[in-house]
């Protein structure tokens, strides 16, 4: 199980935050073989070049669009970041039931990657459980972007999603697709978590 989560200085390092290290690493490493300076990979990223560094240094929470738009200036595929080792199946791949590779986008969000395994994908499927939380539900919804689209499908529950200012609610059966170029982000509503599929592409893979 991989879990993002927000170091501090002198927290004590757990098997499971070490992980999370070794992503880092790996960017980082890739990064200085590429030649891309920090300049770059922060412009690449669309964080300022502090807030990059405060993100590989384990300083501040290491987001999923994050390590997505790290592998698409990086070239390679997302798997190779989150476990250091590459997809090899190119005829297909089966994801049992609960055993996606798990990833926290952000609190509250549970990722699975469904396809994990499988090398030089067009689109990346999650299976993505919102969590409901009462705080969020008067407050402003935290927005990110990533190149391509995406195409989101409610499993149960109900979902509150802004794309480019506009607001809408789904609920079971209600799908979405859009240009994730777009600022957008989403939140459970109505009091329970929300289960949803979400397959993100990147046009300059599927181009």
């Amino acid at each position: 199980m991989l879990k993002f989560i927000c170091f501090v200085e002198d927290e004590v390092i757990t098997m499971l935050d070490q992980r999370i290290l070794d992503t880092l690493e790996r960017i980082e490493a890739l990064q200085t073989i590429l030649d891309f300076s920090i300049e770059d990979m922060a412009k690449a990223t669309d964080v300022s070049v502090d807030e990059y560094n405060e993100i590989i240094k384990g300083k501040r929470d290491l987001s999923f669009t994050f390590v997505y738009k790290c592998a698409n200036v990086l070239r390679v595929d997302i798997t190779d970041l989150l476990t250091g080792e590459s997809p090899h199946l190119s005829s297909y791949t089966v994801v049992k039931n609960g055993e996606g590779l798990e990833l926290k986008r952000r609190e509250g969000f549970k990722y699975q990657n469904l396809a994990y395994q499988f090398k030089n994908k067009t689109v990346e499927p999650f299976k993505v459980l919102a969590k409901f939380e009462e705080s969020q539900q008067d407050a402003p919804i935290t927005l990110s972007t990533h190149e391509g689209e995406e195409f989101d499908y409610v499993l149960s529950g109900s979902l509150k999603i802004v794309v480019d200012g506009h607001t809408e609610i789904l609920k079971a059966g209600d799908a979405i697709y859009y240009d994730s170029s777009k600022a957008h982000g989403m939140i459970a509503v109505n009091g329970k978590p929300c289960e949803f599929l979400a397959i993100v592409t990147d046009k300059g893979k599927i181009d």
